[in-house]
């Protein structure tokens, strides 16, 4: 979707729409309209919207007021995305081009209009690469904002707001992008494209480097894959120079069919986007890295294939982990913990990181936990815990805390090996994120972040068509801009 920002109206737009709080008074539009709205019950809710016709100049203008809620809501920002959102819902396969939106009725700030666009492009976002007999009523045909009346300091913050569509998408792309095309060396060409230019810094460790270094866990994940696993670190350093960075890291199991703990068939499909955690990092990194964000920030993804071939591990394997601990594989299933300890050790032996965050779909137990209205957050430190609670509901990926502690570890322990990579029904969310605990450093803040309900969805949401949410990458510019920016 393009933004374009201009001094008036484009003569030759037919679809014109402007924000509305609720309450307002319609007065200044043409009275039918205002009559129509009305009748209609529009009153300005957020993410209502209601569309009138009106004679302009000689032309019939489509013209669509979008709520935004009250003026003074605390949620103040989420309505106003919902606003924007809205009018793309309903207009983008309307068979108008272009749209008009004015944004001097709402009473909004530089941020607040920077933020109604944001959702415009957000909520335009489809995956339709590979729909080649898309009737053509259903074909997106909108491809243009033409911004009105902006208020001051619109421009400078959609800037950043821009940025953070980049990254956003690009999370999208690579969860929507089918397992025969977004694969672990794949997904590395398509990081090294995205970052050309930009001034990050890509590390890549292939099979052979891993092995050196004693991945045993996260390499056996792969092991029964004819795609090779590797290890992508993105690095950005646009804080302080020789301040420590904040590492975020990523589960990237690009197809994950179970391993000889094989899935269900029903719904296995889905599983390419076992990666979502990978790519919220890569999502989240190219924000702060296309806004050039004043900090030192690295992202450090686990890219693996988890499949059954003669080769694959067994349930009851012993693999060595990075750090030096065992691990009794109990099921091949559970495997994101495996590829994120060997990934969280890595990090924190290569970067000495001021705090360290993973993201992953880690467990079903957490869809059953939260459903698909919030992720899961555990942390060993209160202080980051909090941090992340907040600028997930800035953000609007929303995370809800969950417990870890000591005496979740016998639920791990195994009679063979330091640990088993799962334990029993009960606490499925916990004990993975205990497992995890095992990997951190004393004294280094960690949090992890099990997203499993959240990368993709059935129906369509607040900023996202069906399908794949760019859930986290948000959450990871918010955090950033909150805590390390000064």
């Amino acid at each position: 979707m393009q933004i374009e920002f201009n001094a008036q109206s484009p003569s030759d737009v037919r679809l014109v729409a402007r924000i509305v709080n609720q309450g307002d008074s319609l007065s200044d539009l043409d009275a039918a309209l205002a009559d129509g709205a009305k009748a209609a019950r529009f009153a300005g809710r957020a993410g209502q919207v209601f569309e009138g016709f009106a004679m302009d100049d000689g032309v019939l203008r489509r013209v669509a007021l979008s709520g935004a809620g009250e003026a003074s809501a605390d949620a103040r920002r989420m309505h106003v995305e919902r606003a924007g959102a809205a009018l793309i819902a309903k207009y983008l396969t309307s068979g108008e081009t272009e749209m008009v939106l004015d944004l001097g009725h709402a009473d909004l700030s530089g941020e607040e209009a920077a933020a109604v666009l944001l959702a415009t492009r957000l909520r335009a976002w489809r995956h339709d690469k590979y729909r080649t007999t898309l009737a053509e009523e259903k074909k997106a045909t909108l491809k243009k904002v033409s911004v009105i009346n902006a208020p001051d300091g619109t421009e400078v913050a959609w800037v950043a707001a821009e940025a953070l569509a980049k990254g956003t998408e690009f999370t999208r792309m690579l969860v929507a992008e089918p397992a025969n095309v977004v694969y672990p060396e794949s997904f590395v060409a398509l990081c090294e494209e995205a970052f050309a230019g930009t001034g990050a810094e890509l590390t890549v460790l292939d099979e052979a480097e891993m092995t050196k270094l004693g991945m045993g866990a996260l390499l056996g994940v792969g092991q029964g894959s004819e795609r090779e696993s590797r290890i992508l670190a993105i690095r950005w350093n646009g804080g302080t120079e020789g301040e420590k960075p904040t590492v975020f890291v990523g589960k990237g199991v690009t197809f994950d069919t179970g391993g000889i703990s094989l899935k269900p068939p029903g719904g296995m499909e889905d599983m390419k986007w076992d990666m979502g955690g990978a790519g919220a990092v890569a999502g989240g990194m190219l924000s702060l890295v296309s806004r050039k964000a004043k900090a030192n920030v690295i992202g450090v993804l686990g890219l693996v294939e988890n499949m059954p071939d003669g080769k694959a591990q067994r349930p009851g394997d012993v693999v060595t982990t990075m750090n030096g601990q065992t691990v009794e594989v109990i099921n091949t299933d559970a495997e994101g913990r495996l590829v994120l300890c060997d990934a969280l050790h890595w990090a924190q032996e290569e970067y000495n990181p001021v705090q360290i965050v993973d993201f992953a779909t880690l467990t079903g137990a957490m869809i059953i936990s939260l459903g698909h209205e919030h992720g899961g957050v555990f942390a060993n430190d209160d202080a980051l815990a909090d941090k992340l609670l907040a600028a997930g509901k800035s953000s609007g990926d929303k995370l809800w805390r969950m417990p870890i502690g000591p005496a979740y570890d016998k639920l791990i322990d195994s009679p063979i090996a330091d640990i088993k990579n799962v334990g029993p029904r009960p606490a499925g969310s916990i004990t993975a994120a205990q497992f995890l605990h095992r990997f951190i450093k004393k004294g280094t803040p960690w949090a992890h972040c099990d997203i499993a309900g959240m990368v993709w969805a059935d129906k369509p949401g607040h900023s996202w068509d069906k399908g794949a949410t760019g859930f986290g990458a948000r959450l990871i510019d918010q955090f950033v801009a909150d805590n390390l920016e000064g």
